[in-house]
C-alpha cells in the first residue's frame, strides 16, 4: 500500500471494504494503522463528513444496553477493534488477521500522515489544560502540523446556540479532520449527530488527548499485549474507573460466550 500521505480522494475511495463481523451486535472493522489513516486522509483531502470510532467491550456492552447507539457505532465508516479482547473475538470469528487498531496510537498516526500531506486538523473536548498541553506537544510528535481549532466544550448538555457556534468554529477553521474526545459513549453520539453537518472526518479518541499531552499515563506495552489494559487503568484511576470496569468486564465475557454457543458471526 502507498504511504497514506500520498494518497488522494478517488485512492482512498478505491481501496477495498475492510472484511468486518459482528462482536455482541456490534460491527467491528478489521483493518490496520496504514489502511485506517489512507481512508481517512482520503476522505479528509475530498473534504467528506465521515465518522470514525476506535471501540473496545465498554463500547460493545453500551451498545447491549443502548440499542440507538449500537445503530451509531454501525453507522460509522469505520469501527476499528481498540480492544484486544475484541481482537480476540474477531480471530475466533474467523478474521485470522485481525488486529488491535488503538484509539490513542491511531491519532498519532494520522496526526503524522496529515502534517506530511498538509491537511489541517482540529481537536474538539477534553479540558482546556489537557488542550494546551496536546498543543504544546504537537510539534514534537507530528511536527509541521497544521492545526486550526481546539475547542474544550462544557461537560454537559449544550444548548442548541451553542452546539451551533462550535460546529461554526469548525467549519471556518478549515480542518478537514477533527479529533474528538468526549470520552464513550458521548464522542460517538456527538460524531453521528454531526455528520452531514461539518466537512470534517471526525475521529473519535477516546482518552488520546490526555495521553498524548502527557497527563495520564498509558498501560505498559506487555500489559497491552496481554489484554490487561484494563487493570492498568483501573489501578491508575481506582474511583473513576472500578463501576465501569466491574460492569464491563463480566458482561463482555459471558456476553461473547453466549455469542459463540449459538454460532452467531
Amino acid at each position: 500500500m502507498p504511504d497514506s500521505a500520498q494518497l488522494d480522494a478517488p485512492v482512498a475511495r478505491g481501496l477495498a471494504t475492510p472484511p468486518s463481523r459482528h462482536v455482541l451486535g456490534v460491527r467491528f472493522d478489521a483493518t490496520t494503522y496504514a489502511d485506517a489513516s489512507a481512508r481517512i486522509l482520503g476522505w479528509a483531502a475530498a473534504g467528506e463528513s465521515r465518522t470514525v470510532y476506535c471501540s473496545n467491550t465498554h463500547s460493545a456492552v453500551e451498545a447491549q444496553d443502548d440499542p440507538a447507539f449500537r445503530d451509531v457505532l454501525d453507522r460509522a465508516d469505520l469501527n476499528t477493534p481498540d480492544g484486544v479482547p475484541v481482537v480476540w473475538a474477531l480471530r475466533h470469528l474467523g478474521l485470522a488477521d485481525a488486529g488491535r487498531v488503538y484509539g490513542p496510537d491511531l491519532m498519532l498516526r494520522v496526526l503524522r500522515d496529515a502534517a506530511a500531506a498538509g491537511v489541517p486538523v482540529a481537536f474538539y473536548g477534553s479540558s482546556e489544560a489537557t488542550l494546551a498541553a496536546l498543543t504544546a506537544r504537537l510539534p514534537a510528535l507530528a511536527p509541521g502540523l497544521d492545526v486550526r481549532a481546539t475547542i474544550s466544550p462544557p461537560y454537559r448538555a449544550l444548548t442548541a446556540a451553542e452546539d451551533a457556534a462550535f460546529a461554526a468554529e469548525i467549519v471556518a477553521s478549515g480542518a478537514r479532520i477533527l479529533f474528538v474526545g468526549l470520552g464513550c459513549p458521548r464522542q460517538e453520539r456527538w460524531c453521528d449527530a454531526h455528520r452531514g453537518r461539518l466537512p470534517a472526518v471526525m475521529v473519535a479518541v477516546g482518552a488520546a488527548f490526555d495521553f498524548h499531552a502527557g497527563r495520564v499515563r498509558q498501560a505498559p506495552p506487555a500489559l497491552q499485549r496481554a489484554g490487561l489494559e484494563w487493570a492498568f487503568r483501573l489501578a491508575v484511576e481506582p474511583r473513576r474507573l472500578w463501576r465501569r470496569y466491574a460492569r464491563v468486564v463480566p458482561r463482555f465475557i459471558a456476553g461473547f460466550a453466549r455469542q459463540v454457543a449459538s454460532g452467531r458471526r
